[in-house]
């Protein structure tokens, strides 16, 4: 090891001084570390010079690495964006890292659209829209939207506009004066277009504004005798306002600013982060890192640049209960083309600001408290786990599996993840079982699953590269020696379990090739165990309903002479459901856009004699 810090030595101190990214590796080449420096020399060289300085967290990293690439940038501004490329890249275990949103829900508005709406999504794409969050749950997300829709009477029906004016009766919602009722006809699309205007205001937090501009509306309508119109933006107002008081005030009306404090300690580091405007605190978020991720300057510079490219909503100050030291004008410099303005990044000392970050760490302290009370909770039945198994080491990931038949053209067999006691569902997966034989056999499923599963993890596959620490399948005794056989087959050892259910379709053992281990007197354990086979039972149901209704919609109608996938759409759309059609007579089928007579007495006498 002392030869190899030599090197690593020698090699950082021929680096020039100049700004670039540096990339840590491990014994396998696997990039461990991802950071960015003004002057490689100097930065790279710290973390191999024995001062005794570094952190502990910042010593198990330097023990890992083996070896380390660089890519010299023009700038310190590109090295920062090219960090945050590369740690998205590749996801490396000791980065602080901002999770990518795949799963994160956002409110897109798409204002160039004739007649736009208010949707929740959960990517953000390239596309021209206005994306407001990511909020830190799916509830928050569609709570923020139905007030939306609640106070400036927005559509939230499915209708496609301008193309569905005046096609259908208007909705209930329209007739008691919950929606402007865009389907009549009678609200022109400029008109709309600025109610929207008004809505990207209010998610901004820019209440004030929003206020002005329909006091202004309410005031021309009432100053032309058109007092009902007036009524209307008048409810509007209070409505918001309503929903406004609700924000803590913290600040003067033209506060605007994001407040960032860092609590980390050996077990966890909590990054908090809260949304002021106009005095208002209007959104909060949290951030957990493990006790392996790095937080210092540079770390955490990169995570505030992150963070802002992916929302996209800068503030004009942002404020923190950390230094950045000589990286907060780099910072600033970075977030300037994202805002369009100058980003002021400070650190209070004293005053009404500095309360209002101590307030922010202590929401940050409470939540890393919360999380290792937790944490505690889930190692000690995770404990309590291995030592019923005999397992040599504490099964921080496990893998449950579960098949699921719809007829023989039907299997599916999924994979779910729980990695320290919480599932991950990003690493959930689905595999369709292929070698389907004239019956249906769940070890043979089972075992094609499984063997594709760590076939992929050889192979290198990053989606599949991360082993086990235990697999639980549910099952028996067949099933865990069908897959201990594909292990071996693989020379792999990873202890295997089945969850065996009594007569009452309950857990109350795991078993092994020849034992049976009772957990009912151990309630966590249980209740675990509990909560992973009716996880992965729904997970693997649900892809399978979705997948058979997705073939049955299509395959049946297409097996029909002269009924291809254009025309399938067609007599879905029109008639809904299989069953519907099913029950439809000659003459209803002949009602069908773009079906000829033909085509409609193909379909029925298909249905009638299936």
């Amino acid at each position: 090891m002392a030869q190899n810090i030599e090197y690593l030595l020698e090699k950082a101190l021929s680096l020039p001084l100049s700004p670039g990214v540096y990339i840590m590796r491990d014994e396998n080449g696997k990039v461990v570390y991802v950071g960015k420096s003004r002057a490689l020399k100097n930065r790279v060289s710290q973390y191999f010079r024995n001062n005794g300085k570094h952190d502990r967290k910042t010593v198990l990293m330097v023990s890992k690495v083996r070896d380390f690439d660089y890519i010299l940038t023009d700038t310190e501004n590109e090295a920062l964006a090219l960090e945050s490329q590369l740690i998205k890249q590749y996801w490396p275990k000791y980065n602080i890292k901002l999770k990518d949103g795949k799963n994160a829900p956002y409110i897109r508005i798409q204002l160039n659209d004739d007649y736009p709406k208010a949707e929740v999504v959960y990517r953000r794409k390239n596309d021209g829209a206005r994306y407001f969050g990511p909020y830190s749950s799916p509830s928050g997300a569609y709570g923020v939207l139905k007030t939306v829709q609640k106070c400036f009477k927005v559509h939230s029906c499915n209708r496609n506009f301008p193309k569905d004016i005046g096609k259908m009766r208007p909705c209930l919602y329209c007739q008691i004066g919950d929606c402007v009722g865009v389907c009549t006809g009678e609200v022109s699309s400029a008109e709309y277009k600025e109610i929207y205007k008004q809505i990207i205001l209010f998610l901004r937090g820019s209440f004030s504004e929003v206020k002005k501009r329909l006091t202004e509306k309410m005031e021309k309508f009432s100053d032309s005798l058109m007092f009902e119109a007036a009524a209307v933006y008048r409810d509007r107002i209070e409505a918001l306002s309503k929903v406004w008081q609700r924000h803590k005030i913290v600040g003067s009306p033209e506060s605007e600013h994001d407040i960032f404090a860092m609590y980390s300690d050996e077990a966890v580091s909590c990054m908090s982060v809260f949304f002021v405007r106009e005095g208002r605190i209007v959104n909060s978020e949290n951030y957990i890192f493990t006790p392996e991720e790095l937080v210092n300057v540079t770390d955490l510079q990169s995570f505030l640049y992150d963070f802002y490219v992916k929302r996209g909503d800068v503030p004009k100050e942002i404020l923190l209960t950390f230094d950045l030291g000589e990286e907060r004008s780099a910072l600033e410099e970075a977030l300037k083309p994202l805002a369009e303005r100058k980003v002021t990044v400070k650190t209070p000392v004293r005053g009404e600001l500095k309360k209002l970050c101590d307030m922010v760490y202590e929401n940050a302290s409470r939540h890393a408290y919360q999380f290792k009370e937790g944490k505690a909770s889930d190692d000690m039945t995770l404990v309590k786990l291995a030592t019923l198994l005999g397992l040599e080491v504490l099964p921080e990931r496990i893998e449950s599996y579960d098949i699921s038949n719809y007829s023989k053209e039907n299997i599916t067999a999924g994979m779910v993840v729980m990695q320290n006691g919480r599932f991950k569902k990003s690493d959930y997966r689905l595999f369709r079982i292929k070698n389907l034989s004239d019956k249906q056999d769940d070890y043979a499923s089972m075992a094609e699953a499984v063997t594709r599963r760590f076939e992929r993890a050889k192979e290198g596959d990053e989606g599949f590269v991360e082993l086990p620490d235990l697999i639980l399948l549910d099952g028996g005794k067949g099933h865990v020696s069908t897959v201990k056989e594909v292990l071996n087959n693989l020379k792999l050892d990873i202890p295997v379990f089945g969850m065996a259910k009594d007569d009452y379709h309950k857990t109350r053992t795991i078993c092994d090739e020849d034992n049976e281990i009772s957990i009912a007197k151990e309630k966590q354990v249980y209740t675990l165990i509990y909560k992973l086979q009716e996880e992965v039972h729904r997970f693997t149901i649900s892809k399978m309903r979705a997948s058979k209704e997705k073939s049955l919609k299509k395959s049946v109608l297409e097996e029909i002479d002269g009924i291809g996938s254009e025309k399938a759409k067609k007599i879905l759309a029109h008639f809904k459901t299989l069953s519907a059609l099913k029950k439809a007579s000659l003459d209803d089928i002949k009602q069908v856009k773009g079906i000829s007579a033909k085509n409609a007495e193909s379909v029925y006498e298909y249905f009638l004699h299936s």
